[in-house]
């Protein structure tokens, strides 16, 4: 359906609508929400019910055909629409009584940074007189260091693991160097996997930034992963990132304080010239790991006359987390963090792509839960444990603002008991088609089986949901566990739970609007969010972190 963009006016008129004539004054605006707090243990005594049921559909409603007009342009991270969404956000807080716990800058709702908007220019690799192209032969993820042609030291780091169990860098130095590595990780010669032990992968296969960040901790200036086996497979592996070098990206610039190690994705003809040997000739080493059942020297010849050019157009792109806080009473300094990302595509050749349910819907979501634990403190029964309501921007380009938050937290992640993160809710996929009362829920059990079982109970007492587990298993090809928010606060080893309700057809699409959400479903998983915080908020005991799945 073809977006009309309305005027900035109206949109004007959006935002000044959303804050009700309680909104507290800018002195006051940083300050704890209005009435007494309860007393130590009132919180966990109080019947959660009643501040479970002012979480409803209507309000859900109105406040996302506000997030998720055109006049907010499909809140582009950095654009003009996402600016306007972060201010009906804080101003959202504002008038519920929840303050804003940033204590730097002008506005204690926001925690602002700067990304990094670039575009690539010319890009190549040459190997004494071979060439090898950008786009063709290898792909850059993020940044890269090589802004004009650099010789580049190369050397073969196997598949670039470095874990207590096995690493590849023992013995290894790759400081400044461009480190060549395998894709996935080693099995044993039965077949099973040498990290785990079994027939599971570890996140070393699943998420390509764990091996970036070894190479970045290891010293090296770039790591170059080698996809598939043959160049056809190459291709088919990388498909998707040809078109994205047509298009501006969004990401942290590497900064002299924290160098990140460019990630680069290369052809296995490109791997072989680099290590002076043959593409099939790549597949031995695998062999050779699995025979020893452990790593092995490199048995490859690095070539010393590489050069590298990876040219980037760059511009610094501000953008900012919003944050809402409740204070909690006798065990205030540990926290909940309740969270969902308000950023979405923006707008594409003229169309807006709203984004009502990725993640207008989770977004409400935390609007609401916010409104319910503000009243509940307003009633005397605040919640013990302080909750941090937590909406983040550039979650399309990467996960890039929890990033940012757990890497510069406001509140000390030692602190942070766990993360309940709500993305795209109140639609349903084709496995649930006519049996909307569902939700998957990922991860809850991977770092605390009684984060898991408190989820379970808290559903089975109220919201009586059907829980689907089908994207828990760590073998499941979406990996969902590693495409949301919560991942950044799960890598820190802080529990977490993910509330999804699949994909759909209108995913990443204009035709993701307000009209296809079923608010009375997104209604009843923000209540189960609800009553597992609260839980986790009022118990006496910290949930421990006792497991260790992938």
């Amino acid at each position: 359906m073809k977006k009309h963009l309305y005027t900035l006016g109206m949109a004007a008129a959006f935002l000044s609508a959303c804050s009700s004539s309680q909104t507290p004054s800018a002195s006051n605006a940083g300050g704890t929400a209005t009435g007494t707090n309860a007393t130590a243990a009132t919180g966990s005594a109080a019947d959660p019910t009643q501040y479970a049921n002012t979480i409803t559909a209507a309000d859900m409603e109105k406040y996302l055909r506000v997030l998720a007009s055109d006049s907010l342009e499909g809140r582009e991270t950095g654009e003009r629409g996402q600016k306007m969404a972060a201010e009906y956000i804080a101003n959202h807080f504002k008038s519920i009584g929840v303050p804003g716990p940033v204590k730097t800058g002008s506005n204690p709702y926001y925690q602002t940074f700067d990304l990094e908007k670039s575009s690539w220019g010319e890009g190549y690799v040459t190997v004494g007189s071979k060439r090898f192209t950008m786009g063709k032969d290898f792909f850059v993820l993020g940044a890269s260091p090589y802004q004009n042609e650099e010789t580049a030291q190369v050397v073969f780091a196997g598949y670039g693991i470095d874990d207590p169990a096995y690493s590849d860098y023992t013995n290894l130095d790759v400081t400044g160097k461009a480190v060549v590595v395998l894709a996935g990780e080693p099995k044993k010669a039965d077949g099973t996997y040498l990290m785990s032990g079994t027939d599971k992968m570890s996140t070393w296969s699943q998420d390509a930034r764990t091996k970036a960040a070894a190479a970045t901790k290891k010293g090296a200036k770039s790591v170059l992963v080698v996809m598939g086996t043959t160049d056809a497979e190459f291709q088919q592996m990388t498909g998707r990132y040809a078109g994205m070098l047509t298009r501006p990206s969004i990401g942290f610039g590497a900064s002299t304080a924290q160098p990140r190690a460019a990630n680069i994705y290369i052809s296995p003809s490109m791997a072989a010239t680099l290590l002076n040997t043959k593409p099939e000739q790549l597949l031995n080493y695998g062999a050779s790991v699995a025979k020893a059942g452990k790593a092995v020297a490199s048995p490859y010849k690095a070539a010393t006359n590489v050069k590298i050019k990876t040219a980037r157009n760059k511009q610094p792109l501000p953008t900012e987390n919003v944050l809402g806080y409740v204070e909690g009473t006798d065990l205030k300094d540990q926290l909940i963090v309740i969270s969902s990302h308000y950023d979405h595509e923006g707008i594409k050749n003229g169309v807006v792509y709203n984004g009502a349910n990725d993640d207008g819907s989770g977004t409400v979501a935390v609007m609401e839960l916010a409104q319910a634990f503000a009243q509940a403190k307003k009633n005397g029964h605040g919640p013990r444990r302080s909750i941090l309501f937590l909406a983040v921007t550039a979650e399309e380009k990467g996960l890039l603002g929890s990033e940012y938050y757990t890497d510069h937290p406001i509140f000390p992640l030692e602190n942070t008991v766990a993360d309940l993160n709500i993305d795209m809710i109140g639609r349903h996929d084709k496995e649930h088609e006519g049996k909307p009362d569902y939700i998957y829920v990922i991860g809850s059990d991977k770092l605390s089986s009684e984060l898991h079982a408190i989820s379970e109970n808290a559903n089975k007492t109220y919201t009586k949901l059907d829980l689907d587990y089908t994207f828990n298993d760590p073998n499941d090809p979406n990996r969902f566990y590693y495409r949301s928010d919560h991942y950044n606060f799960a890598k820190h080893n802080i529990p977490i739970a993910f509330y999804f309700n699949g994909v759909h057809e209108d995913y990443h699409q204009p035709t993701d609007d307000v009209e296809k959400i079923n608010f009375p479903s997104a209604e009843k998983v923000a209540r189960l969010v609800f009553y597992t915080a609260w839980d986790l908020a009022n118990r006496t005991e910290r949930i421990k972190v006792d497991s260790n799945k992938k």
